[in-house]
This record gives C-alpha cells, sequence and structure tokens, in this order.
C-alpha cells in the first residue's frame, strides 16, 4: 500500500484551521480568554514578585484568597476594573487599559 505524502504543518495551525478559520464567533471567543490569561498570569506573576502569598494579597485587598486564587485562574473572565486596581496598589504597580484597533475591521462611529 502506497500511502500519499502529506503536508507537514505544526498542530496549532491545524487546530486553527479545523476550528476557528472564518468563525468569527469563535475567533472573539479566543482572544478574549487570551486576554483574560493574560491578566490572570501578570497578576499572578507581580504577586510573587512582591514575595507574597494569596493570602497575604487578600489581606492587602480587602478580599478571601479564594477571590485571588480566581483572579489568577488562566480561565477566569471576571476582573473587574476596580478590583485590578486595588490588587495593582498592593502591589505596588498600576493598571493600564488600552483599546487597539483590531486588524481587518474599519473603525465604527457612533
Amino acid at each position: 500500500m502506497v500511502r500519499k505524502p502529506t503536508r507537514k504543518t505544526d498542530a496549532v495551525e491545524i487546530i486553527h484551521r479545523r476550528h476557528y478559520r472564518g468563525r468569527p464567533k469563535r475567533l472573539a471567543g479566543l482572544e478574549q480568554a487570551r486576554v483574560s490569561a493574560s491578566v490572570s498570569r501578570r497578576i499572578y506573576e507581580l504577586r510573587l514578585r512582591a514575595g507574597m502569598s494569596q493570602k497575604q494579597l487578600a489581606r492587602a485587598v480587602d478580599t478571601t484568597p479564594s477571590t485571588i486564587c480566581r483572579l489568577e485562574s488562566d480561565d477566569y473572565e471576571g476582573h473587574s476594573l476596580s478590583m485590578l486596581r486595588r490588587i495593582a496598589t498592593a502591589l505596588n504597580a498600576r493598571v493600564d487599559v488600552r483599546f487597539i484597533p483590531q486588524t481587518g475591521r474599519p473603525p465604527t462611529s457612533a
């Protein structure tokens, strides 16, 4: 039996092609997940750099350790700006929110 040569592509490209390409809602969900994961990782990194435990950070921002644990979870999507500011203050940082145009979309007017 002779097999056809297969095109070699990395796994990420295959997944993107099969599950995301041409599906704007899925792509939007993927981008939202990336942003949430990025925020969660940043909180975790800053807390570790400050030498604080989740319990210590929770005390500093007047919340519970379980809340800090949720905020550091990659799949958590409930980051509020007010909580991020409290965390930033406790970790000697500041929050910077930017609005960046999406590629391929014309700006809309209100």
